[in-house]
């Protein structure tokens, strides 16, 4: 299964959650790849918090390898590699987890020629056939890598492929209407994936939604004043009608997941170990046990 992450903003969380799914799917003894295509800010390192490749590789990253001046990706084991000791330790039935990082100082493509989409193609091909879920990091709106992934997988030997799309967004006004107008909207995926050749009702079965740092208005905390409380309310029954009048409803979510105050300070994997220690919120660990479960559940990408 290759599974691309996206946004049509930065900040959505879209990173940090693929990271934390990456790694829940791991442990359930799945082999992961990580694939940082966030040309711009290949900062996948960081997250996994390995101090040499925090802002990618200075030569050899995924850039090098699409431009053709590598043979082969540069890859990282992350549970060999992380500085993070509680984050070597996996659970012994746990999968591999390996990171293919982006260029430091590489820059978004301008321009995207065939060689280079035939290397993607070749790249998702054989992690494909090496790992049970590749993941994708894409840079953030209809960008360059956005591009290169919709004519990589309009090719025949990618098209007979599982291939999912994670679309994240916040739980806003401008996040949800951002969201569909990258799906949607002119340029956006579909229309795109059209010209690359895809069907495109296909293509819509195959994306499904990400709600970040979702706030719970009734939980107690959240509001102050019982008015503020009612406010927050009447906010979320009117997102969520957005939401459906975008096309972004209930039906195509995959999950969300809640306001973590640790995400908050600092970027990261969320261990269980965290959560023992009452420093992460359980809530969070489990929305991204859920999402990791329903991204591989087919049942899940079923529309009624």
């Amino acid at each position: 299964m290759i599974v691309f992450s996206t946004s049509d903003k930065g900040g959505t969380g879209r990173s940090v959650t693929s990271c934390n799914l990456a790694y829940r799917l791991c442990l359930t003894g799945k082999n992961v790849a990580y694939v940082d295509f966030d040309f711009g800010s290949p900062t996948a390192g960081a997250l996994f918090e390995i101090s040499a490749v925090e802002r990618g590789v200075p030569y050899g990253g995924m850039h090098s390898y699409l431009l053709g001046q590598i043979g082969s990706a540069t890859r990282f084991d992350v549970r060999s590699v992380t500085d993070r000791i509680a984050l070597r330790t996996f659970a012994s039935r746990s999968g591999k987890l390996v990171l293919f990082p982006g260029d430091e100082g590489g820059a978004e493509f301008l321009t995207v020629d065939d060689d280079v989409v035939r290397r993607c193609a070749e790249l998702l091909l054989a992690l494909e056939q090496e790992f049970r879920v590749v993941i994708v990091d894409l840079s953030a709106g209809r960008s360059g890598a956005l591009d290169i992934a919709l004519r990589a997988t309009a090719k025949e030997q990618l098209q007979r492929r599982t291939v999912r799309w994670l679309i994240f967004h916040r739980w806003t006004r401008q996040h949800i209407l951002a969201a569909s107008g990258l799906v949607h909207g002119p340029h956006g995926l579909l229309h795109t994936g059209k010209e690359c050749g895809h069907d495109e009702a296909a293509l819509l079965e195959s994306i499904r939604y990400v709600r970040t740092a979702v706030p719970a208005p009734g939980e107690q905390g959240i509001a102050e004043r019982p008015a503020q409380a009612t406010w927050l309310l009447e906010q979320d029954t009117a997102l969520k009608r957005l939401a459906s009048a975008n096309q972004l409803g209930a039906s195509t979510v995959l999950g969300k997941t809640p306001i973590e105050p640790v995400l908050q300070w600092r970027e990261q994997v969320i261990l269980d170990s965290d959560v023992n220690a009452h420093i992460a919120n359980e809530a969070t660990a489990t929305a991204y046990v859920e999402l990791a479960r329903r991204l591989v559940d087919a049942a899940t990408w079923e529309r009624f």
